[in-house]
């Protein structure tokens, strides 16, 4: 069964998300974005060599995945806008938690804004942000 806007109330919270974002995952992303020229983004011993703590997850990649996070929710619905703050780095080979919280609903126009955060295994937040998304139904 579809989410249905109907449905949706103040508070609710997405369902947790544990993103896969093992280093092979990373390079794959970084090659189809054209970015695997940075090793910061493929390699954990030169990244360190530029001072980083290991290979980090690109910026869009992070927001690609709190999106996908909000789409697998909402179904139907659309994002019409995902703004995105950066934070900290978000190391590969690490477990990051993904949350999304709804903070306004809007009858008239049948949208809802959600906060996001994305968290490191020491609970920091590394990534955090509000996506607005549309529905029909």
């Amino acid at each position: 069964m579809s989410l249905r806007f109907q449905d949706i109330e103040l508070g609710d919270e997405l369902p947790e998300h544990r993103p896969d974002i093992r280093l092979e995952i990373v390079r794959e992303f970084a090659g189809a974005a054209r970015m695997d020229a940075a090793a910061r983004f493929t390699d954990h011993d030169k990244a360190r060599e530029e001072g980083l703590p290991g290979a980090i997850v690109p910026g869009i990649m992070s927001q690609g995945i709190l999106a996908a996070m909000v789409h697998g929710w909402s179904g139907d619905g659309i994002i019409e806008r995902i703004d995105t703050v950066f934070r900290a780095m978000v190391v590969a080979d690490t477990e990051p938690i993904c949350r999304g919280v709804v903070t306004d609903v809007d009858p008239g126009t049948r949208t809802i804004v959600v906060d996001l955060t994305m968290q490191n295994e020491a609970h920091e937040t590394t990534v955090l942000g509000t996506a607005t998304v549309r529905f029909s139904v």
